[in-house]
């Protein structure tokens, strides 16, 4: 089956008691058994439910795995998989990540003594040199979030595996439908499904996918264990959305690559990060590796934080707020809003200065989006 087809029926059957096309929402905390311990594969609503299971299996196979594990939220799904790395543990990470992966990271770091060092990861030299040390997991964004840079993943899987480590993607801004890691080498990866797999903002939650069903059962254990579970209805909304990711990400291309056109250029205009541009420093790599650009777009404005301020209240149909992957768009300042927990001078560093901005561009029309750019624009 083609992957829109798979998006739609792919693990997903009838349901065999009623015959209901749509997964039916069990909201049961408990299931009856026979006998002690002999049950009809059910037992207790946080170690399993039979509408999180339709999803898990949904989501390992829409990113080519062989398991899929539903979390109450992507830091939830984040967390548990740190479980898996002792006090001694070496992660080497992406520099540009999520405010709030960055800080976790730096949290175990300091917490319980997991060896964390941060390096540019689309300098293939950079993995290279950071592999010399014994290392447990690479861990990668690409895109990043929120300067979007495009990381090798099947180059980083190699270099990698030969020194013995794991390899984790946060395919949260790609999604399944622009990129699949495990076909290019990586062993995890991890989705906020909040974002483009759940798509309507109007669910939190996570999701981890394997290559090795050996690896995925032993990170059950630890779903179970720590208990950063879904709620059955919140399963029922991420599967809701991912029978429509495949038109969406088409959709949110559109209106990307309008948007990215209608500032790259101007005059108060510093610069458009969108994969899907000729201008972007990896845009070959983007195009080699994935299916589209994106639904992501950053700007940075000349005039910083005054700049930013003006041109947020010139917007009418994109809406200050966090969280991306929406069917509206949004915008966000990462300095004061989702990236605002790393330190400063850290931010700088990696281009998240106060004239940033990240716009998720919906599937409106995307006329009506690039003229809400543009009359901002004039604002400044």
């Amino acid at each position: 089956m083609r992957f829109d087809t798979r998006l739609i029926h792919a693990r997903q059957p009838p349901d065999p008691h009623t015959g209901a096309v749509n997964v039916p929402v069990y909201l049961s905390s408990t299931f009856r058994q026979f006998a002690p311990n002999r049950h009809q594969g059910w037992v207790y609503g946080r170690s399993g439910n039979p509408t999180r299971a339709v999803l898990e299996a949904t989501i390992g196979e829409i990113e080519s795995g062989k398991a899929g594990l539903a979390f109450s939220s992507g830091l939830g799904a984040l967390v548990t998989l740190l479980e898996d790395f002792p006090a001694g543990s070496r992660i080497v990470a992406g520099d540009d990540l999520y405010g709030g992966t960055w800080r976790l990271l730096d949290h175990h770091r300091r917490q319980f003594g997991v060896e964390v060092e941060f390096i540019d990861t689309t300098d293939l030299s950079r993995v290279r040199h950071a592999l010399e040390k014994k290392a447990d997991m690479v861990y990668v964004e690409s895109p990043t979030n929120p300067c979007l840079r495009i990381s090798d993943l099947r180059a980083i899987a190699n270099l990698a595996h030969r020194r013995g480590a794991r390899v984790v993607v946060d395919n949260t801004f790609a999604t399944p439908a622009l990129q699949r890691p495990i076909e290019l080498g990586a062993d995890i990866v991890l989705h906020s499904t909040t974002k483009y797999l759940g798509g309507h903002s109007d669910v939190i939650g996570g999701a981890l996918a394997f290559r090795d069903p050996k690896q995925a059962e032993r990170f059950a254990w630890l779903q179970n264990a720590a208990g950063a579970i879904p709620s059955p209805f919140d399963c029922f909304l991420v599967l809701r959305g991912i029978h429509t990711l495949g038109v969406r990400m088409r959709a949110h291309i559109e209106s990307a690559r309008a948007v990215a056109r209608a500032l790259e250029g101007h005059p108060k205009v510093r610069t458009v990060h969108y994969p899907g541009l000729p201008s972007h420093p990896q845009y070959r790599l983007a195009r080699r590796q994935m299916g589209g650009g994106g639904g992501i777009v950053s700007v940075e404005l000349s005039g910083g934080m005054r700049a930013a301020r003006r041109f947020l209240a010139g917007l009418r149909v994109f809406t200050l707020a966090e969280s991306l992957g929406g069917v509206e768009s949004l915008v966000d300042h990462p300095a004061t809003m989702t990236h605002a927990s790393v330190p400063r001078k850290e931010r700088e560093r990696h281009g998240i200065t106060d004239g940033l901005l990240r716009l998720s561009c919906g599937i409106e029309d995307p006329a009506d989006l690039a003229e809400d750019v543009r009359s901002a624009l004039k604002g400044l």
